[in-house]
């Protein structure tokens, strides 16, 4: 081999190898959940909730809120809501976790900012903190609950598909989508879409207490009245007691350093944003994945969709 191409084939080695180790550290460093932040001393963490409100966000928002919670250096943390709502449990998850932080002794302030919507799950979570901040035309509210799926039955019976059950007790196959429901089980249904409700108004009622206007304190009674599933304007909420102030992401902020006496331009710290695009690990792991969507990996009949009943606290 002559030098040149010797060198040339060196050359693009070394290029490729630094390509590896450059992505391999940025993989490292996206794995061990680093943070951004800027200077030193007390600190605000802000917490993004953006989108539908699933197992998976509420599992990585609660991480964030405990690992910011036993940081001595966050005086406060702040999440900055964006988010229709979404299921039910999940949004039980971080209501509950933001509560245990507000009932332990870290002594935590934590402010809720709303973005363009907080309806539904997305208030829900917002109940127990210190402050709630939103705009004008943030869309909020929707208290109530909502459950739905797909039923196929018309479609079955018009392919000529008659589905088989076998079960062990009345309610067992309840909201198969083959087949509609009857008069007892609409009644089971219902009842559950109540409790959950109840748990709901129960949230806003012990978040909201003693936190209302003059004269539109929010009693069970009154939160009943607001909770018919409606969806409200920031201005209409702060009026009806359901938020605290009015302002965007930066008059909750400055509030927030203020709540905690700190002075100036406070110092913010931010989840790790999700890595995008694409590196060298892409190109030599990502081909693996791809041996693993074949035709029989995609729904193949019907009864390959999700068909379940999902309970959720989310504006529609």
């Amino acid at each position: 081999m002559k030098r040149s191409s010797l060198a040339w084939v060196l050359i693009i080695g070394a290029v490729l190898c630094g390509l590896f180790v450059v992505s391999l550290m940025a993989m490292m460093l996206f794995m061990s959940g680093g943070e951004r932040s800027f200077g030193g001393g007390d600190r605000i963490a802000v917490i993004p909730v953006e989108g539908v409100i699933d197992d998976a966000m509420a599992k990585n928002v609660n991480r964030y809120l405990k690992l910011y919670a036993d940081d001595s250096r966050i005086k406060a943390i702040m999440l900055r809501v964006d988010s229709p709502g979404g299921g039910v449990s999940p949004s039980q998850e971080i209501y509950r976790e933001i509560k245990r932080i507000k009932d332990s002794n870290k002594k935590k302030t934590i402010v809720i900012s709303m973005g363009s919507v907080a309806a539904s799950g997305g208030y829900y979570i917002a109940c127990p903190a210190d402050m709630i901040f939103a705009n004008p035309g943030t869309v909020t509210g929707s208290i109530g609950v909502i459950a739905e799926w797909v039923n196929y039955k018309d479609l079955a019976d018009w392919a000529k598909i008659k589905p088989v059950v076998f079960k062990s007790g009345e309610f067992k196959d309840t909201g198969s989508p083959t087949r509609e429901l009857t008069e007892r089980e609409k009644v089971y249904f219902q009842a559950m879409i109540d409790e959950l409700y109840g748990q709901f108004v129960t949230a806003v009622t012990e978040g909201r207490k003693g936190r209302g206007q003059k004269g539109s304190e929010l009693d069970p009674v009154r939160v009943k009245e607001l909770a018919d599933g409606r969806v409200y304007t920031g201005q209409s909420a702060r009026n009806y007691g359901l938020i605290d102030k009015l302002g965007n992401y930066g008059d909750a902020l400055a509030e927030t350093a203020k709540m905690v006496g700190i002075k100036g331009e406070p110092n913010v710290v931010t989840p790790p944003k999700e890595r995008q695009g694409f590196s060298i690990l892409d190109l030599l792991f990502g081909i693996a994945g791809l041996r693993d969507l074949t035709p029989a990996s995609l729904p193949a009949s019907l009864s390959d969709l999700d068909t379940s009943v999902k309970f959720k606290y989310q504006w529609k």
